[in-house]
């Protein structure tokens, strides 16, 4: 035993204080960490210590493993008691250096004396917290550094796996030794032939060691590939998934050093990713649904009284094998992503992911018909027999090397997968169309009539989910090559759709109105009117089919419906009045009625489409229902709100300003009512929590996401800004609409406006911000209510956000803003103090674009693609500053820099073969 470091009578607290956490009740658990927080208030270094003894000297596993984790938790917790402007100081900061000494002595002699591997992994990652934030405060452990290095020559492979996980989670002990001797020290872990966990910690250390490293060590390190790759074909499945998914990050953020073992690793990842090939049913696969079962039996249905041990080791073998496929396939697609032209240089690649995936995709269990028809289609996202993996790896590479390279391999397959017998493949075929729609829309939009040829007849198919699946491609198909197939094919289209809206089956017929709302939002209206009355028709039928049948409609299809009217009566525009009278009071009649939980969706889609038929119609269609329609949302609003109907805030602040546009400045009378809740849902703070590490977050609450600001975790409750930003799009189009009617809510909303600029939450609130404030003016003008106060303030702001602003797509919108200002109150406006801020504003932005592009240059690697895209944002940025320079002076000589500035540009075609690999 080692000799105590803390007296007697903390060590017996401690110990009873620890034992309530683990073992008390709540009150119990409450209460003891409430004694742990006062005791590190007080002597943070006596009781840390006394943590780390406890690791030691306590007679359990478990005691000892909690005690590593807490004394991990609570090194880097913020110190208490912190005065603003000290930093962020944590616990670890505040203990003198003597404790330090003692603690990180405690920790290595637990490391290198506990008898239990999983005690010492516990060990291993509080240590390697530690020392990550030792060193990051410019204080080295070079006793660790020397005792890792000895462990790894232990004889217990346990002690030695350690080690290499010490290097893994600190790959800084590493980075200032020689770089063969760490080379070296990682090729024994790789080729340890006692033990797989040892190669395992291994591989993960030589994967931190490489991403860490700098170029130089790098170019010094690539030998390492080999006996890392090396480590792999021995494997049985059992391992080799952890081994491949430890290999996947490098793929992404190193991708170059696997260039010279392409070949090697297609051959060997192919035998993984794709069954062995037989004389099997289908154009790809040998036995294409490895779960299920030919046997015969009889009774059918009765008991499986005939499964042995045998059964159970092959279903947990088929997983393993099943979970390797997948992880391989991940790599390659990990691989492809990162580095596109490399997979399209290796022979056979891209073939081989794009057969596998389509493979994958059409292993659907065979027999879940019945229950696949009752359920809600929401909780697609959940089932988990079906193969997402494998669609969204298909939709992945397709977006990674575009259409030469992923239609042929894929249409190899396809047109045969589309005439299979089993529904399953033809199901498959249909979803990987839809899967590679988006990545390969250049390309494919050449062939679009064959493809139209081929998707149009599964709509006649005798499986129901067949035609599913093709209504969702024919969405996709939609949204992915907008305009071109609606202008192309829409007869096609529509009369495979249209028809559809009356299938028999609830999940087929609704589907096919969700396709209808794609086809819609890329299509002319005069293209939409002659279809519109059967559209309709089926439309109202489905939202209300009467007692024909006897059945009662699902709530989802009610909700489809009433959605897809909305849209049509949006694309339709005027045209669709004819068809008011048999809507609106149905809608009305939703409003009227569905109050309960299980209507609040359908109850938001009807204001939905209430507000959009509205505008679609008009002003004199609408009017005689306008009072109906509002004062039902009155009442809606002013009763008492369930905190589970996420849905109504934000469809009732959009349906009020739907109903303003649709009444124009008819709608003045009614901003009393709906002006308060508004002023209130912008002016929200956002719901924030700031979280210490990374556990935390796991337990988040819904509709909570988190964000990394300032090196801190944020969580942030998204119904909120959602909200918020909602709330600005409102307060944009009531005062873009009512002009100087707008005027007595001009000051609150200038107000709330100038500070959302830097909202840093939500984008959608800062843009909205910059189109309100011009708008602000505007009315202001219009009114006689604008001061010269409210326009230098807001110019200032705006100046001022434009000086900070990181992101170019928004600084666009800053200088937007000031142009369209500028424009309503005039140039004189902008005082000399004002524009000489703007002037010095603008230097700087030109300075950094300049200072990025350059950057660029000098980084040839980086995704060509994705640079050009980057800088086509930053051209918008150089295009709308060049603009309001024009307005100030014709002859500006800030116009010159703007010039040179676009001159550093990066040319996206400046190669043959990049050309070629478009689409």
């Amino acid at each position: 035993m080692m000799e105590a470091v803390v007296p007697h009578e903390i060590t017996t607290e401690l110990t009873q204080i620890l034992a309530n956490l683990v073992l008390g009740d709540n009150k119990i658990c409450s209460n003891a960490e409430q004694a742990v927080n006062d005791r590190l208030a007080q002597t943070p270094d006596l009781y840390l210590l006394a943590l780390t003894q406890f690791s030691i000297a306590a007679d359990t596993e478990v005691m000892r493993s909690f005690s590593l984790v807490l004394l991990c938790r609570l090194l880097f917790r913020t110190a208490p008691g912190q005065q603003p402007g000290e930093g962020h100081l944590t616990l670890y900061d505040q203990l003198p250096a003597h404790a330090l000494m003692t603690l990180e002595r405690l920790l290595l002699h637990s490391l290198s004396h506990d008898p239990l591997d999983a005690v010492r992994r516990k060990t291993v990652d509080t240590v390697c917290d530690n020392a990550n934030n030792s060193m990051s405060r410019g204080r080295p452990w070079h006793v660790l550094q020397a005792q890792t290095f000895t462990m790894t020559q232990t004889g217990e492979a346990g002690f030695r796996e350690c080690a290499y996980r010490l290097f893994s989670g600190c790959p800084n002990l590493m980075m200032d030794l020689q770089t063969d001797a760490v080379l070296m020290v990682f090729r024994k872990g790789l080729q340890d032939s006692q033990s797989v966990e040892v190669q395992l910690a291994a591989l993960r250390a030589s994967v931190s060691y490489l991403t860490a490293c700098d170029q130089h060590q790098l170019s010094h390190s690539l030998s390492l590939l080999y006996p890392m790759l090396d480590t792999l074909p021995s494997l049985p499945n059992i391992h080799l998934k952890s081994f491949l998914s430890s290999l996947t990050p490098l793929c992404s953020s190193h991708p170059n050093l696997f260039v010279p073992h392409m070949n090697a690793l297609l051959s060997f990842l192919c035998g993984l990713i794709m069954p062995s090939i037989d004389s099997g049913p289908t154009p790809t696969v040998a036995k294409p649904f490895p779960g299920t079962s030919s046997s015969f039996t009889f009774p059918p249905g009765g008991p499986d009284t005939s499964r042995t041990p045998d059964d159970s080791d092959e279903v947990t073998e088929d997983e393993e094998k099943e979970s390797v496929r997948k992880a391989a396939l991940e790599f390659m697609v990990s691989l492809t992503e990162a580095k596109p032209t490399l997979a399209k240089r290796s022979e056979g690649w891209t073939a081989a992911m794009v057969r596998a995936s389509l493979e994958g995709m059409g292993e659907l269990p065979e027999d879940t018909l019945d229950s696949w028809l009752e359920t809600d289609p929401s909780e697609d996202a959940q089932d988990e027999n079906y193969p997402h993996v494998y669609e969204q790896s298909l939709d992945r590479v397709a977006c990674a090397l575009g259409g030469k390279a992923v239609l042929p391999p894929a249409f190899q397959y396809i047109p045969s997968m589309l005439a299979n017998y089993d529904w399953r493949l033809r199901h498959a075929g249909l979803m990987a169309i839809a899967a590679i729609a988006e990545g390969t829309s250049k390309v494919m939009q050449m062939e679009l009539g064959k493809v139209v040829d081929l998707v149009t007849p599964m709509f006649k198919d005798a499986h129901p989910r067949v035609r599913y699946a093709a209504c969702q491609c024919v969405g996709q198909l939609c949204t992915d090559l907008e305009e071109i197939i609606q202008d192309r094919y829409h007869e096609q289209l529509f009369a495979a759709l249209i028809p559809t809206l009356e299938a028999p089956e609830s999940r087929v017929h609704s589907h096919a109105a969700a396709a209808l709302i794609n086809f819609c939002e890329g299509v002319e209206r005069d293209t939409l009117v002659p279809y519109l009355d059967p559209i309709v028709e089926r439309l109202l039928k489905m939202l209300n089919p009467g007692a024909e049948d006897g059945k009662v409609v699902k709530g989802y299809v009610q909700e489809q419906a009433i959605t897809t009217l909305a849209m049509v009566a949006d694309a339709s525009e005027a045209t669709f009045a004819k068809h008011y009278s048999s809507i609106m009071p149905l809608l009305l009649n939703v409003l009227r009625n569905a109050n309960s939980s299980d209507h609040y969706k359908l109850r938001a889609k009807a204001m939905e489409c209430a507000g959009l038929i509205a505008i679609a119609v008009g002003r004199n269609v609408f009017r005689p229902d306008a009072n109906t329609l509002i004062e039902l949302l009155i009442k809606i609003q002013n009763s008492p709100v369930d905190p589970s109907d996420t849905m109504l805030p934000n469809f009732l602040i959009a349906t009020w300003a739907k109903i303003c546009q649709a009444l124009g400045t008819e709608f003045e009378p009614f901003l009393p009512v709906v002006m308060p809740p508004l002023l209130n849902a912008a002016s929200a703070k956002a719901d924030v929590s700031i979280y210490d590490d990374e556990d935390e977050v796991g337990e988040m609450r819904e509709g909570w996401e988190t964000i990394s600001m300032d090196g801190q975790i944020v969580g942030i409750r998204t119904s909120t800004i959602d909200e918020k930003c909602q709330a600005f799009d409102t307060l944009v189009v009531y005062c873009a609409t009512l002009g100087g009617r707008f005027a007595p809510y001009l000051t609150q909303s200038l107000e709330l406006s100038l500070p959302a600029l830097k909202f840093y939450f939500h984008d959608g609130v800062r843009e909205a911000a910059s189109r309100l404030i011009p708008s602000l003016f505007t009315c202001g003008k219009q009114s006689g209510t604008l001061t010269s106060q409210m326009v230098a303030a807001s110019f200032l702001q705006l100046i001022h956000s434009i000086r900070a602003e990181t992101d170019p797509s928004f600084l666009s919108s800053l200088y937007r803003a000031l142009a369209d200002g500028l424009r309503v109150v005039g140039i004189p406006a902008l005082t000399p103090d004002l524009q000489a801020a703007l002037i010095e504003a603008t230097k700087h932005q030109l300075q950094t674009l300049a200072d990025k592009r350059k950057r660029r240059a000098e980084s040839p690697e980086d995704d060509r693609e994705e640079l050009a895209l980057l800088e086509e944002v930053e051209e918008f940025a150089l295009e709308d500053m060049e603009k309001l320079l024009k307005m100030l002076d014709g002859q500006h000589p800030l116009l010159v820099a703007v010039s040179s500035v676009r001159d550093l540009g990066f040319n996206q075609w400046d190669s043959e073969e990049e050309r070629d690999s478009d689409g």
